[in-house]
């Protein structure tokens, strides 16, 4: 994934409170945010694979574990590595956090003040 250094990539929901207040926040450490909506923008498995790596995370590690989708259609289940990636794919409203990527470092925003560490 390319990054051009001055530009921060934030990842959110529209449809979720703290992903506005977080913008706020990512919009106080640069003027350049590429905001890439998951409810109306469709992110690879590919892609998804590389912001996993950036974050040093697992695919797991983003999902909202207490939402009914989440215990209805993936819990308790066995899935392989590609198969994770295509539940992000797929459900890209189960991913608790926005995620922001500015200067090849990228963090999981569990509060809004958490994007700030990318300053």
């Amino acid at each position: 994934m390319k990054i051009h250094p001055s530009e921060l990539y934030f990842y959110h929901s529209s449809l979720q409170p703290i992903d506005k207040q977080t913008k706020a926040y990512a919009k106080s450490i640069t003027q350049f945010v590429n905001e890439i909506d998951l409810m109306k923008e469709n992110i690879t498995a590919t892609q998804w694979d590389q912001i996993l790596i950036m974050l040093n995370l697992r695919p797991k590690d983003l999902l909202n574990r207490a939402h009914p989708d989440y215990q209805n259609l993936i819990a308790g289940k066995e899935w392989d590595e590609e198969s994770w990636l295509n539940i992000l794919v797929r459900y890209p409203h189960l991913i608790k956090s926005p995620i922001a990527i500015f200067k090849n470092k990228a963090i999981l925003c569990k509060t809004p003040t958490d994007i700030l560490k990318l300053d």
